[in-house]
């Protein structure tokens, strides 16, 4: 496959992406799948699923894990219900992960992906160290099913998630970069936080995004806007993906699965500006 294929965060039944049919008049080559719900989670739903992918020519590169239970309604929720790291639902949560992993070796995916939630910044607490553990027992299943996992970036500073990878342990620990959650959570400049965290960037996000009030930002959301209307940069993301040596999908994800219609417009007008980019910047 040739350097930063186009993809699209996409869903089967469920979920924030698009469905196939869309991402087949698209015509684009690469999906995140958002992990369907545990009742599709078997060996014949992920036949029928692959068969449709063959048949449009698309590979699948990451699975994403999700929980009922979540909610984004503002940012003092999504910390409250997010991921792993609220402690009633935790045991359960990764119990989930582990079968949303087998499920992706069912798909041929060596990649699992998820929103680990709002890590404690107390790393001398119960929860943290116990999240730890959590973790490291997801990964080592993760690791038997021949997988990494990546974390989702935008609840964590580049530190603070850099600092959380390294306490974990793991060799199969990696970042999935999603520059415009940065400014959305106001947890970091996203082309700084790339530069740092680079190195353990194994698939990416391209999403945009406009920074929230100051004296709100980080207690109240960023806006979410078409590819290249926001704060992000697209070009300059592309041009420091290149010096990070980074080749994989370039994954559109755009988060308004009330509005289909704009959402698959905003989306066509994601990859045309992404194809139009990549052949700048690839080609000069």
């Amino acid at each position: 496959m040739s350097p930063w294929p186009i993809g699209v965060f996409a869903s089967i039944d469920a979920g924030l992406g698009v469905h196939l049919d869309v991402v087949r008049e698209l015509n684009v080559p690469t999906i995140q799948l958002h992990a369907p719900h545990a009742e599709t989670r078997n060996a014949a739903a992920a036949a029928a699923f692959l068969k449709k992918c063959d048949e449009a020519g698309i590979t699948v590169t990451a699975v994403f894990g999700g929980f009922e239970g979540e909610s984004y309604a503002d940012i003092a929720t999504s910390a409250r219900t997010v991921g792993l790291v609220p402690e009633e639902t935790r045991a359960a949560r990764l119990q989930e992960m582990k079968e949303i992993s087998d499920f992706t070796k069912l798909l041929n995916c060596d990649t699992v992906a998820l929103h680990i939630g709002f890590v404690p910044h107390d790393t001398s607490s119960a929860s943290y160290q116990n999240l730890i553990a959590t973790t490291r027992d997801l990964l080592d299943h993760v690791a038997g099913n021949g997988q990494q996992l990546n974390l989702e970036t935008g609840q964590e500073s580049a530190d603070h998630l850099l600092h959380f990878i390294d306490d974990v342990g793991r060799k199969n620990l990696f970042i999935n970069f999603d520059p415009a959650n940065m400014i959305l959570y106001g947890t970091g400049e996203p082309i700084a936080a790339l530069k740092k965290v680079g190195h353990f960037v194994r698939s990416i996000h391209c999403k945009d995004a406009k920074w929230a009030a100051p004296d709100v930002r980080g207690k109240a959301w960023g806006q979410e806007v078409p590819l290249g209307d926001g704060d992000v940069g697209m070009e300059t993301y592309l041009r420091t993906l290149q010096q990070l040596d980074y080749t994989g999908p370039l994954t559109i994800e755009r988060e308004i699965p009330q509005d289909r219609e704009r959402q698959k417009a905003d989306i066509g007008h994601a990859v045309r500006l992404l194809t139009q980019l990549r052949a700048k910047i690839l080609d000069s």
